[in-house]
């Protein structure tokens, strides 16, 4: 009988080195120095259709600058009321077509532009109506999701229009341990083309990467590895196996003995 336990630990001992796993299936942004310096990525939003908008045209004169708002906005308090206003869904939706309506403007074609280049255009468009107008915008309905093996899958609304896939998968709750950390979809749609991307964030060259930054509306999908795969095999089996195994050094220690 003795001789069944050597048996059965070079069994347990395959399966345990069967497990284990290397850290660079783990580890995020490997062969990164201390040293390493990267230029400063000028990333900004690019504004598409059915995002939402707050503008706000404001100028020393408000009584000069409140028939190019929308009607309900209070310009004199700009400054003081900017959650107030938008409370009133003082709000821009990009159509179709990728414009908006303006009062006294008229139709402002926003789509493909960034944020400070629509500040530009609005400024332009009101040369000889008002003299040194301050435009504030900003994307009400920024917003990226993340699914599949997180800890917390589901939609996030940012504050800042600017979001890594880093801090994207952190208010998820990060990676599952059965998350494929070299394989992350990232899921895009621009001018109504959706683009599909697949991004390894265990290289250390990933925050080189277009897709580095998100933009509004992305979707990120993290694929579930091998071990996640079997087990849903494995799982509902495990009792069989188990069973299995036990018959087995039931019959060795029989034949042994």
């Amino acid at each position: 009988m003795n001789k069944v336990f050597p048996i059965f630990f070079i069994l347990i001992a395959s399966l345990l080195l069967g497990s284990c796993s290397s850290t660079e299936k783990f580890s995020l942004l490997q062969n990164v120095a201390s040293t390493d310096s990267l230029a400063k990525a000028d990333f900004q939003a690019v504004l598409q259709p059915d995002d939402v908008l707050m503008i706000i045209i404001s100028t020393d004169n408000p009584i000069v600058a409140q028939p190019y708002n929308l009607s309900a906005v209070n310009v004199a308090s700009v400054s003081s009321e900017i959650g107030v206003m938008q409370q009133r869904q003082l709000n821009y939706q990009i159509d179709q077509e990728g414009n908006i309506q303006m009062p006294n403007i008229g139709t402002v074609k926003v789509a493909g532009k960034t944020r400070n280049e629509l500040v530009e255009t609005i400024k332009e468009l009101l040369v000889g109506k008002i003299t040194n107008p301050v435009i504030t915008i900003r994307i009400l309905n920024y917003k990226i999701s993340v699914q599949g093996e997180v800890n917390r899958p589901g939609s996030f609304p940012i504050n800042s229009e600017r979001v890594t896939l880093l801090e994207a998968l952190s208010m998820a709750g990060d990676l599952t341990i059965y998350g494929k950390r070299d394989n992350i979809l990232v899921i895009r749609e621009q001018n109504g083309v959706k683009s599909f991307q697949k991004v390894d964030i265990t290289k250390g060259d990933f925050i080189n990467s277009p897709y580095y930054y998100l933009s509004q509306n992305d979707v990120i999908y993290v694929e579930p590895n091998k071990t996640r795969v079997n087990s849903s095999v494995i799982g509902p089996n495990i009792t069989v196996g188990l069973t299995a195994v036990s018959l087995l050094i039931t019959i060795l220690a029989i034949t042994i003995k």
